[in-house]
């Protein structure tokens, strides 16, 4: 029995197995949140239809996701994670290719409102396969491994669909996107269904009446202070990736290319940052000062932005210092959840918190679409500083579960 729950948590190769598995997933959900950005123009010129059109597709996406993923959260701690998330890539995999292969506009509308379905259990699902599959000591990593391969999904997706549809069109490319989904999902089937903790415990710890359940478990003051952190970190990456590089060139007359530099430069040592934060999560259990730390140092970065010209090279390096240490904050953002969720509730918890991210992100381009419109750029900076330092109070102040 000893040899059978440990087995993944402490040999290495099955360890790489369910990790790469899983953060294979996660590269091709956030593959797939950026199919259509790339080939819009050929979408456009070929079906003739407005921005405002195009806009119905991607909204589309985004609604169905956010009003499901919390019932897929439910679904994912009943059925099983690995079941629901080989479901998942199937769903959304079919959905882009019948998008690409039949002449409709309207019916590509529907195929994405179909991918929306298939996008709502990748976060509740991972992060469930991996609390379950992983031992405590190396659940860290694995979450900053999660998340680093979901930024190369974003990172990848532009240039390798530009690459297939100069090579088969516009169609080609939406094809060739499902069968990527397709071949994760066959490495997942391939995944043994081995967990640390046995079916049985988590069943008699998720059920002890010490502990909320359902419902009454996600409106306890724990998870909807994780909610509210959630959509404050879509806030921040909302307003700092959409509306910095204009906000740069409106206030300071940043060059366009250095403004795109520094953006770059941000996203880049984001992705070092994940890597490094999920050394630092490994070492310790004080996953809310390593937020608090990084999300200081960050505001302050961004906040030198805003108030000074820094010049090209210190432009440069201040982005690129944000960004580090905003992706330090992610594998410690996911430790918090894990550490106030029940076992056996990880897929419904971990659903509820994320859809912060869509909330957070119809919120971002609302507000910060206002302020560039009443031209005030420097408050761009100044807001996202001012949200990461209020985003420590949800760190700070959270209760702890019973244990």
């Amino acid at each position: 029995m000893s040899q059978a729950t440990d087995v993944l948590g402490s040999a290495r190769a099955p360890y790489i197995r369910v990790v790469g598995a899983v953060s294979a997933a996660h590269f091709v959900s956030h593959y797939y949140q950026l199919v259509l950005a790339p080939l819009l123009p050929f979408v456009r010129d070929e079906y003739h239809v407005t921005y405002t059109q195009i806009g119905m597709v991607l909204a589309t996406f985004n609604v169905v996701t956010a009003a499901l993923q919390t019932p897929a959260g439910f679904l994912v701690d009943r059925l099983g994670a690995r079941a629901l998330l080989v479901a998942g890539l199937a769903i959304g995999a079919t959905a882009f290719v019948i998008a690409g292969m039949v002449d409709s506009f309207a019916i590509m509308v529907v195929m994405f409102a179909i991918a929306g379905i298939g996008n709502t259990v990748y976060h509740p699902a991972d992060y469930a396969m991996l609390s379950h599959h992983i031992s405590s000591k190396q659940i860290g990593q694995a979450f900053s491994v999660h998340t680093f391969a979901g930024m190369m999904g974003s990172a990848v997706a532009p240039a390798s669909l530009l690459v297939m549809e100069s090579m088969w069109g516009w169609r080609g490319a939406f094809v060739g996107a499902g069968i990527l989904g397709f071949a994760v999902a066959a490495v997942l089937l391939s995944v043994r269904d081995q967990p640390v903790v046995t079916p049985r415990i988590i069943t008699a710890q998720a059920k002890s009446p010490e502990s909320p359940v359902g419902w009454r478990l996600l409106l306890s003051a724990p998870i909807l202070l994780n909610l509210l952190f959630f959509v404050l970190l879509a806030l921040i990456s909302g307003g700092l990736y959409n509306y910095s590089v204009a906000a740069l060139v409106a206030l300071h007359g940043t060059p366009l290319t250095i403004a795109n530099a520094a953006l770059s430069a941000n996203l880049l040592l984001s992705a070092i940052g994940v890597l490094f934060g999920g050394f630092l999560v490994g070492r310790t259990v004080r996953h809310g000062a390593i937020a608090t730390i990084g999300l200081t140092a960050m505001a302050i970065a961004i906040a030198l932005v805003g108030w000074i010209d820094l010049g090209s090279f210190a432009l440069i390096a201040a982005m690129a210092i944000g960004g580090f240490f905003s992706g330090i904050i992610m594998p410690s953002r996911d430790m918090i959840v894990r550490q106030i969720t029940p076992p056996g509730s990880f897929g419904k918890v971990f659903g509820f918190v994320t859809t912060g991210f869509n909330i957070g992100g119809i919120a971002s381009a609302l507000i910060f679409g206002a302020i560039m419109d009443h031209g005030s750029p420097r408050l761009v900076f100044l807001a996202i500083a001012a949200i990461s330092l209020i985003s420590i109070a949800t760190v700070v102040t959270r209760p702890a579960r019973r244990p």
